[in-house]
């Protein structure tokens, strides 16, 4: 067995090693002119005030780089590149760093514009992160979910390719159609076709639905006041529909988190319990739901407001009033943490109901 595991970890290492030397070498792989920079040295420093009275500085840098791919490939070019001390839209560019250039010929000087850096290494890092926390941490089950979150991801690939493709396909029906098959992919991955299994699904299902359809009355209900959708401005398909997709799919995961954790700590209670009745394991369940409540909402809160704080920040220093900037920035995030809060307390009493459902049915049979 210790041979075994010793195999299994030599194999993942080996893939590490050699996904690291492929993304490093895939230059010619690339349609887009890749340079790497061997030289950079800063030639001008220009400090700049906003109307606002904002201050900052603008850097130019001279870079001096190695083109990797394409027709210039292996010959020296020359960029530019502007960068500010604060760093919100621009970087500083250091020996090293691959770029994504558009080339120009200058005389016998190439130069050209950079458009993006090249960062694919940085994702294979990350990725192998998480797989390795993922595997250590969890061992079988960790490699379930590993399995399961590739599934997933690619069920959400092949959905938004569909949407893309054909217009007259439904987005509200993609995003229910993936919610069945993230649910059932999900939680068979992490328990296996068990009744614990069958209780946390049906509660997720109807859960979700639930707070959708809450969701949907009040917005109704409202005339949708309150809501801008000003950063789905660059969309070119109905705003609201995108949003309920996105709604429907947020409230997904919290549900399915309270659906899973309460049908596990039930079954474990009564599988380490057996002489429990079916009002015991009724207020054990309410304890439990109600621990996980606030927390689980709290993180909902965070998790969505967190991508606000930006452009936020932006429209503070440029001394937008907070009564303005608020409801811009925050009144889509506010509305999907709202509705996966929903889902979270309608989820309890639902989950708790399918559990001891499941549970009475495993005490006959048994």
């Amino acid at each position: 067995m210790k041979v075994q595991k010793k195999v299994r970890w030599l194999f993942l290492l080996l893939l590490v090693i050699g996904s690291f030397v492929f993304v490093t070498n895939n230059a010619s792989l690339y349609e887009q002119t890749i340079v790497r920079v061997v030289k950079e040295e800063v030639i001008a420093t220009d400090r700049v005030v906003d109307v606002h009275d904002n201050e900052d500085t603008i850097f130019t840098q001279h870079l001096e780089g190695v083109v990797q791919n394409g027709p210039y490939r292996d010959e020296p070019i020359e960029l530019k590149n502007d960068y500010s001390a604060s760093g919100a839209i621009d970087h500083r560019y250091r020996e090293g760093t691959e770029l994504f250039v558009t080339v120009r010929t200058q005389g016998d000087t190439l130069t050209g514009m950079i458009t993006n850096v090249k960062r694919d290494h940085l994702l294979v890092a990350i990725g192998w992160i998480f797989i390795g926390v993922l595997l250590l941490v969890g061992k079988r089950q960790g490699f379930h979910s590993l399995v399961s979150f590739s599934l997933n991801a690619l069920v959400l690939y092949f959905a938004l390719d569909l949407y893309i493709a054909y217009e007259r396909v439904s987005l509200l029906a993609v995003a229910f159609g993936m919610i069945f098959l993230f649910t059932f992919i999900s939680l068979y991955f992490v328990s296996g076709w068990s009744p614990k299994t069958f209780a946390a699904v049906l509660s997720t299902l109807v859960g979700t639905l639930l707070s959708f359809l809450v969701m949907l009355v009040v917005m109704k209900v409202t005339n949708e006041q309150g809501l801008h959708y000003e950063e789905m401005q660059f969309l070119s398909r109905p705003y609201y529909i995108v949003f309920l997709a996105g709604v429907l799919i947020g409230s997904l995961g919290a549900v399915m988190d309270v659906s899973i954790t309460m049908a596990s700590s039930l079954f474990e209670l009564h599988d380490q319990h057996p002489h429990l009745t079916d009002e015991q394991l009724r207020v054990s369940g309410k304890e439990i739901g109600q621990d996980i409540m606030g927390t689980i909402t709290s993180i909902l809160f965070f998790a969505y407001l967190s991508g606000s704080i930006p452009m936020l920040l932006i429209y503070m220093m440029n001394r937008v009033p907070l009564g303005y900037a608020l409801p811009m920035n925050m009144s889509l995030e506010l509305a999907r943490a709202l509705a996966g809060g929903i889902g979270v307390v309608l989820t309890i009493p639902i989950s708790l109901f399918f559990t001891l459902l499941f549970i009475r049915r495993k005490k006959v049979v048994a």
